[in-house]
């Protein structure tokens, strides 16, 4: 999407006579992207349904108050990093466990996960990115995955690119020696 058709979006996004129509739109063409987004983080199709869903209202509830000063799509990422984070440390507090513990729970159930199609070596990739703190988790999903590009990264994360990079790295060498060593 070209920066103008966002902003045409956006505007008929936050005009009362438009709302509808528009947010069906945007429903459309995010919510794919947003879906393994969050599905990277979750791990679950379930709860990442739920996420979404979450996702998706709060949107609805807050467009209105959208400045603009980041791209659409980044504030909408933002929103369900956020909501996927939330998600995550709840459900470890609720289990009495770490995040880490909980990743590789959440590994461990994939294998199970009628809608997970990886073959081996994709979840021994996944075992190994549930190793990382949840900062490079996402910026490994975000980066490898979605192929995103590091400004785009910086405005959703809200973090340097410079910071960004040096966590890519950092995962993609802890991920190497995690493969070299199963």
């Amino acid at each position: 999407m070209n920066t103008q058709e966002e902003q045409d979006l956006l505007i008929a996004l936050q005009s009362d006579e438009d709302i509808n129509i528009a947010f069906g739109k945007l429903v459309a063409i995010y919510q794919q992207r947003l879906y393994w987004h969050i599905r990277n983080m979750v791990k679950n199709h379930d709860d990442t349904d739920d996420i979404l869903q979450n996702v998706f209202i709060k949107v609805y509830k807050n467009i209105k108050k959208f400045k603009g000063d980041s791209k659409l799509y980044s504030w909408l990422y933002r929103i369900a990093t956020n909501e996927s984070i939330t998600f995550l440390n709840q459900k470890a507090k609720k289990y009495n466990i770490s995040n880490e513990e909980l990743s590789l729970q959440l590994i461990q159930n994939l294998e199970a996960d009628v809608y997970y199609e990886g073959d081996q070596i994709q979840l021994m990739l996944q075992k190994a990115i549930a190793t990382l703190p949840q900062k490079q988790q996402q910026v490994f999903n975000m980066k490898y995955f979605q192929e995103l590009k590091y400004r785009e990264m910086s405005e959703i994360l809200e973090t340097s690119e410079g910071a960004l990079k040096a966590s890519y790295h950092l995962a993609s060498k802890k991920i190497e020696e995690f493969l070299k060593k199963d």
